[in-house]
């Protein structure tokens, strides 16, 4: 390695390091908030997972970013073992917390990085990641820990929201999430994710696609937004393209915003 190559290598790293130390600040200090949101508890897109995960009973479920638990407890009854992971300890504390008085048994919530999963090879039946992944630093690492901790014909569940293909929409998008959230890195655009998924060894394909339909005061008060960051957002909604008002389905009412993210499911298989 050049001394040019190390020193890239190093600021990667402390850039990353930084990122982890924001998103465990901001999701610490706001996790029984995200317990108790709709949007992350009782969101349509569960079911909908738990019917593509198509579980016997027999399988071992690794949830990647469990965050508030929700995805690991809808899948536990239909699974033998779920293994539901975070680098967040307050998320993990309050997903126990709701396992515990759902009476569900068979979760272990374990602490750990997503890009770095402390599982061995071949080790999971199906790996699940429900609206975590656009706070991946490196999504290419984080897909590499999915095939290598897949079996072989394993099965991978990805829910996120997505970027549109349109530079400009996505720029956009981009702008609207990072002021509500600095620990935002970036929502994929479908295509990329396919083609990383297929690159690491994953067949995928898109499943499903909706709108998450948001309020502006309810998404930026669960993310504690600074007030000039929620006005920031604001003026970008008041002065959106008529693009980017159909793209993200925006409207006000009785001096409300309301909008829809785009969501997708997407379900792949590791190649044997």
């Amino acid at each position: 390695m050049t001394q040019h190559e190390s020193s890239t290598t190093a600021q990667s790293q402390h850039s990353g390091n930084e990122q982890n130390q924001l998103i465990q600040s901001r999701f610490g200090a706001t996790a029984k908030s995200y317990v108790t949101s709709a949007v992350h508890a009782q969101g349509q897109d569960l079911q909908l997972l738990v019917e593509a995960a198509e579980l016997t009973g027999k399988e071992l479920v690794v949830d990647v970013a469990t965050g508030g638990g929700h995805t690991a407890l809808a899948l536990a009854p239909s699974a033998h073992e779920v293994i539901a992971i975070d680098f967040t300890v307050p998320m993990l504390e309050a997903a126990s917390q709701l396992a515990q008085e759902r009476h569900i048994s068979n979760i272990s919530f374990v602490e750990g990085d997503a890009h770095k999963l402390p599982l061995p090879d071949a080790s999971a039946d199906v790996i699940a990641c429900r609206h975590s992944a656009h706070h991946f630093i490196n999504a290419e690492q984080a897909v590499s820990e999915w095939a290598r901790v897949l079996k072989p014909g394993g099965k991978l569940l990805l829910i996120d929201t997505y970027a549109p293909e349109d530079d400009t929409l996505d720029s956009y998008i981009h702008e609207i999430e990072k002021l509500r959230d600095p620990s935002h890195v970036r929502n994929r655009r479908i295509s990329e994710w396919l083609a990383m998924l297929q690159t690491a060894g994953i067949t995928a394909h898109e499943q499903a696609s909706w709108g998450i339909h948001m309020d502006v005061p309810t998404w930026t008060q669960r993310q504690r937004t600074p007030a000039a960051n929620v006005e920031r957002i604001l003026q970008l909604f008041s002065s959106a393209s008529p693009e980017e008002q159909a793209c993200l389905q925006i409207e006000q009412n009785d001096g409300i915003f309301t909008f829809d993210l785009p969501c997708a499911l997407m379900v792949g298989s590791k190649n044997a």
